[in-house]
């Protein structure tokens, strides 16, 4: 057993379905743990459980579908998180990716605190700076975290459970290649 010394942190991301974004993040190396959930929504009349996935796909609780990603500094940086982020889902889409279409689906960082808000804004900037999206204009939230709610465990390694899923050949299995194709050196 190592006496490695990890440097974890987390941190909340929505670009659409969670099922996507999770897929990704767990074969990134590095990444300790990613959970499907909901944040950045309104905890009024909210359940000390937190909101349903019905109540979220309803687009009337402000609740993203996000994921919390656990990661170990010392192997990746929150800024490789986030360029990965930016390349498997299109920011420039308000409330949308593909498809899917509500409030629930839209590109949100939720940031913890002001480290994690600096970095953010900053791979925000360059992205734009480096005209990424062809003069569309990023639509990327910024939030700070409030709470975090997680997902029902159906929703937790859902690709790794229902690969042959329609849903999953057609749109998630195009963006984890799409990821191990660009970001080979982090592939798992």
């Amino acid at each position: 057993m190592s006496n490695k010394e990890y440097k974890l942190e987390s941190i909340v991301l929505g670009g659409g379905c969670f099922w996507c974004l999770e897929a990704v993040y767990l074969r990134v190396k590095g990444v300790k743990s990613v959970v499907s959930g909901y944040a950045g929504g309104l905890d009024l009349d909210m359940p000390v459980s937190g909101p349903t996935y019905e109540q979220v796909s309803s687009g009337k609780t402000g609740f993203a579908e996000v994921v919390k990603i656990t990661f170990d500094r010392t192997v990746i940086s929150l800024e490789d998180i986030l360029h990965i982020f930016f390349s498997i889902h299109d920011p420039t889409t308000l409330n949308r990716q593909g498809s899917d279409i509500g409030t629930q689906y839209r590109s949100i960082i939720l940031f913890n605190d002001e480290n994690q808000y600096n970095t953010a804004d900053k791979v925000l900037r360059e992205i734009a700076e480096k005209n990424l999206y062809e003069n569309k204009f990023i639509v990327t939230e910024l939030k700070k975290l409030e709470k975090f709610y997680s997902a029902e465990d159906y929703h937790q390694n859902y690709f790794a459970k229902n690969s042959e899923n329609a849903y999953c050949r057609l749109v998630v299995a195009p963006k984890v290649a799409k990821f191990r194709e660009k970001y080979s050196e982090f592939f798992v």
